[in-house]
This record gives structure tokens, C-alpha cells and sequence, in this order.
């Protein structure tokens, strides 16, 4: 019965594209009271958003859900290949990340044809503060990282890994400066990586594009040049996807 009437609320400011708890109560047999409630505990985890005083319309979050397929599979058929280009191109592997609830993992790897040396970084969960994949996802995403909460409780992988949350957050904003995350031997040793989120905003910032090697091979200076292609190559994946850009960042001007 609640998930009925939270459906019923989502369908009627969906249908109006705008609404208040008056018309919620109007197209509905809720009471002022409960329908308040409601729409207060549909803000609270993004699928409604106030847009004026006591006016309401869909959230951001709801929105990302409805306006593409973001299953792996779906993301895999466009993104792979040209992840698959670029590892045999630059020798090395490639990733694609992605934010599950409150965490980012690698969901798949294409590496490099060509028989070379290469490291692979393996598939799964990482560690917010100490890998660029999610590093790249949690300085756009600002409500995913609490630094207040986080302060203290960062764990140290290798002696290069930040774990005071000032430091971090100054990490971030560089992020978002650069447009793009390094993780150079944070999480392991002699391991090094470069990534960028598929955009800056919306869909795109839930997930993020990288590669991975050698502290050998991904110097300074090659790092410096690799970034910048990451987000090059983002961008044109999240065209590929068929994502409106623009439309995600009037959506996170709004949140």
C-alpha cells in the first residue's frame, strides 16, 4: 500500500510535470497530511525535487533512471570497442567503472592485442579515496563523500595513499579543475592509473573511463598527456550513448 501511493505521487507530478501537494490531494484520495509526507520522503532520496514554494517536479535521480537502458550490457555495446581501440593503441588496459549505491567498481576490462606487457587492474569495488576510477566519480558526485564523516576513517593501502580528508577534498577539486583523476601508487605499489567520469554531470558522472600501468610507463608527463584523451574520449562516448549533455546540466542546476 505505501509503495502503491509513493507510485501514485510519482505518476501524478510526472503526468503534470509540475505539482504541489494540493494536486497531489486533488488526483487522490490521500490526505493533505500523508501526501506531505510522502512527497517530503520522495525528495529526500532524489526522486522528487522542489522547483518553487511548495511546487514540485521529477528529481535528477529518477530521471537518470527513465531516460536511458544504463544496464552493463546496454553500456558494454557502444563503450567496449572503443575502449578495446584505445588499450590497443596505447598498449594498455582500459577500464570501465561504475557507481552501485554507494560505491564505484570496475565492471569490465579490454586490454591491448598485441602481445605487450600490460597490467590489468581486475573487476570490482574501489576504495573511494585511493583509485582514480572512483576518484573520477566521487568529485562530481559531492553527495557521495562526506568529509565529515569520512575524517579519520580513511585507510592507508600504501604509504601514497590520502587519508586526511582535507588533503582529499583538495584532490577533488583539482579533479574538477583537470577534468580528470590520477592514482599513482594509492591503492598498490607501482601500479599507476588515469581516469575520467563520461561527463560532468548527470548519467554521465556515475561512471568513468580509465587506464592502467607501470609507474615505468605512466610517468608524469605521460599522465599528463593520457588525461586530457580520457576526457576527449569520454565525451564522445557519452554522445555515442546518445546522453544530452546539456540536458544533465540544467538537471544539476536544479539539484
Amino acid at each position: 500500500m505505501h509503495l502503491e501511493r509513493l507510485t501514485h505521487i510519482l505518476e501524478i507530478v510526472g503526468q503534470k510535470g509540475e505539482a504541489s501537494v494540493a494536486d497531489i490531494c486533488a488526483h487522490s484520495d490521500l490526505p493533505k497530511p500523508s501526501a506531505y509526507r510522502l512527497v517530503q520522503d520522495l525528495v529526500g532520496v532524489g526522486l522528487l525535487e522542489p522547483v518553487a514554494r511548495g511546487q514540485f517536479t521529477i528529481g535528477a535521480r529518477l530521471k537518470r533512471i527513465n531516460r536511458s537502458d544504463q544496464s552493463d550490457r546496454a553500456l558494454l555495446d557502444v563503450i567496449a570497442p572503443q575502449l578495446k581501440k584505445a588499450a590497443s593503441q596505447l598498449g594498455a588496459a582500459f577500464f570501465l567503472s561504475r557507481l552501485r549505491g554507494k560505491s564505484v567498481e570496475i565492471i569490465h576490462v579490454e586490454t591491448p592485442d598485441t602481445g605487450i606487457s600490460y597490467l590489468h587492474p581486475g573487476l570490482g569495488k574501489r576504495p573511494l579515496h585511493a583509485c582514480s576510477c572512483s576518484k573520477a566519480v566521487a568529485a562530481f558526485l559531492p553527495e557521495l563523500v562526506s568529509m565529515h564523516e569520512i575524517a579519520g576513517r580513511l585507510r592507508a593501502y600504501t604509504e601514497f595513499t590520502l587519508t586526511n580528508s582535507g588533503d582529499l577534498e583538495a584532490e577533488f577539486e583539482t579533479i574538477r579543475l583537470q577534468g580528470y583523476a590520477e592514482c599513482v601508487e594509492e591503492i598498490e605499489r607501482g601500479m599507476c592509473s588515469v581516469a575520467a567520469p563520461l561527463a560532468r554531470f548527470g548519467t554521465g558522472a556515475t561512471m568513468s573511463i580509465g587506464a592502467t600501468g607501470s609507474v615505468r610507463v605512466f610517468t608524469s608527463d605521460f599522465r599528463a598527456k593520457l588525461g586530457p584523451q580520457l576526457v576527449m574520449l569520454a565525451s564522445e562516448m557519452s554522445i555515442s550513448m546518445g546522453w544530452d549533455i546539456a540536458q544533465d546540466i540544467r538537471i544539476n542546476s536544479r539539484t
